[in-house]
């Protein structure tokens, strides 16, 4: 009979490798070291990181995260622009979920001025968040796939964005810096044919997941260099402030649109879906689930989706109907006061934190009254997300860096912000 050969798991070799480098590190402390700028121009840095690595021969020793090459200094430039000229500059934080941030920024001014959006407005508010989630999460894992060499997934999971692409130009007009959201609601109501359209997508969508979960989630290439690589335990996650699916792919059931409902999410049946281990594996595992849940989110949202007005009514804090600008001289004057002087917000100060795709994106607003904000700061989670890095990466293959920052899912035009 031929002799049965016994595969060895790669997370077994990488752990005997790591020992025997601790053991060679204990005989022999003076080995020879290599220092290596890892980005900021590196294409598995998704933008401007840049890393400083320190290495012995193909195991990293030390990493450092250097930030910045992005800033705009978005935070000061609120601070001189009225509430609603800053919607468009949220767009640009995690650009791939512009629709998310809009609505994010929009709830916590709401929250300063005390008004509530009517309930179809809060209804389209939440499609937007959901279909942004299920783009960027694409995105995330498309972009890991091709880290890691599966460059297929990338482009199949491109179709599927380019469909929601469609659904958001047909929506707002634009299709990546949609600037849809205004303080007190939104800029027009669902078009003629959206909700069928909406509806179409997510039911053909649902086969493209499964697709997805067959493509990678048992690709021995893809298992292996993801399982059992970059563990954060619970404990680090929570130490770190981590949040989003990075902080529940290690094990912590929290999910802000359940602990804290804002909108219409507390009317809704969906899963929290967490890892076990809190590796690049199960994070990946969270998004997968994750676009399951929008799903179930979205169709929930389309079928109970009430009638009535979009926006405040507040007569003085919302932008008239055009066709009264145009014809009439107290909506005229009405209108240029509020785009001159822009809404009059009370004293106070608020935050407001949003289950945002890549995390909680927060907004602390400071006012002393008037049309701008005296502070505005921007919890932004692909920043906070990133702090791990520096106790993450020791340890690991030089390899292994890429599939971290992959399964991380960070987006440096908010990271910077």
């Amino acid at each position: 009979m031929p002799e049965t050969i016994l595969e060895t798991p790669d997370s077994v070799l990488r752990a005997a490798q790591q020992a025997e480098y601790a053991q060679s590190q204990a005989e022999n402390p003076m080995g020879e070291k290599l220092i290596l700028n890892m980005g900021p121009s590196h294409p598995s840095t998704h933008g401007v990181l840049r890393i400083l690595l320190e290495l012995d021969g193909e195991i990293v020793l030390k990493a450092v995260p250097d930030i910045g090459y992005l800033h705009r200094g978005d935070e000061k430039i609120a601070e001189n622009m009225t509430y609603n000229q800053f919607v468009p500059y949220t767009d640009r934080l995690d650009y791939l979920a512009p629709l998310a941030n809009n609505v994010a920024y929009a709830l916590a001014v709401e929250k300063l001025m005390g008004w509530t959006v009517p309930p179809r407005g809060q209804v389209i508010r939440v499609i937007c968040c959901e279909l942004a989630r299920i783009s960027s999460h694409l995105l995330g894992m498309g972009a890991l796939a091709m880290d890691t060499g599966a460059m297929t997934v990338f482009l199949y999971i491109f179709t599927e964005r380019e469909k929601i692409y469609n659904l958001i130009e047909l929506l707002t007009g634009a299709r990546f810096t949609t600037s849809y959201t205004r303080i007190g609601g939104q800029i027009r109501d669902l078009p003629p044919g959206f909700v069928d359209q909406t509806k179409a997508f997510i039911e053909q969508f649902k086969a493209k997941i499964d697709e997805l979960d067959n493509l990678l989630s048992r690709n021995k290439i893809f298992v292996d260099r993801n399982k059992g690589i970059g563990i954060i335990s619970k404990e680090d996650a929570l130490d770190f402030g981590m949040t989003g699916p990075n902080l529940r792919g290690s094990g912590v059931e929290y999910d802000i649109r359940k602990a804290k409902p804002y909108l219409t999410y507390a009317e809704y049946d969906f899963e929290i879906p967490t890892g076990s281990v809190g590796d690049c594996y199960d994070r990946y595992l969270c998004r997968l689930e994750e676009l399951r849940q929008s799903v179930r989110i979205l169709e929930q949202a389309l079928n109970a989706l009430p009638s009535g007005p979009i926006n405040v009514a507040e007569g003085k804090g919302f932008l008239p109907p055009k066709d009264k600008v145009l014809t009439k001289m107290e909506e005229l004057i009405h209108q240029f006061i509020l785009v001159t002087e822009g809404i009059q917000a009370p004293v106070g100060e608020i935050y407001f934190g949003a289950e945002n795709p890549k995390g909680e994106l927060g907004f602390y607003i400071q006012s002393k009254g008037g049309g701008v904000p005296y502070r505005l700061k921007i919890r932004a989670p692909s920043f906070v997300n990133l702090s791990v890095l520096g106790k993450l990466l020791p340890g690991h293959m030089m390899s292994d860096v890429v599939a971290i920052l992959g399964s991380l899912d960070f987006v440096m035009g908010e990271c910077d912000r």
